[in-house]
């Protein structure tokens, strides 16, 4: 009774094949992996998403105006 024998295995198995079909579980594993995918994929989202920003000072000295260009477009020529 402690373990099962090649015999329960194998009629495991035939059941799972009568219940779900030959085609059917592909296409089950195939779901499980796109759900996989995407949870890592949402999780590096997040990570990302969650990092905060990198401030840089600038070190001016006194009496010095700092200016900043706000126009980072480049034209294409």
């Amino acid at each position: 009774m402690g373990s099962f024998s090649i015999w329960h295995w194998l009629i495991v198995l035939a059941v799972v094949l009568l219940l779900f079909g030959r085609g059917k579980i592909p296409e089950l594993m195939g779901d499980v992996a796109k759900g996989i995918k995407s949870f890592k994929k949402g999780m590096s989202d997040d990570e990302a998403e969650a990092k905060p920003a990198e401030r840089r000072s600038i070190d001016n000295r006194e009496g010095e105006v700092v200016s900043r260009d706000v126009n980072t477009e480049k034209s294409v020529g």
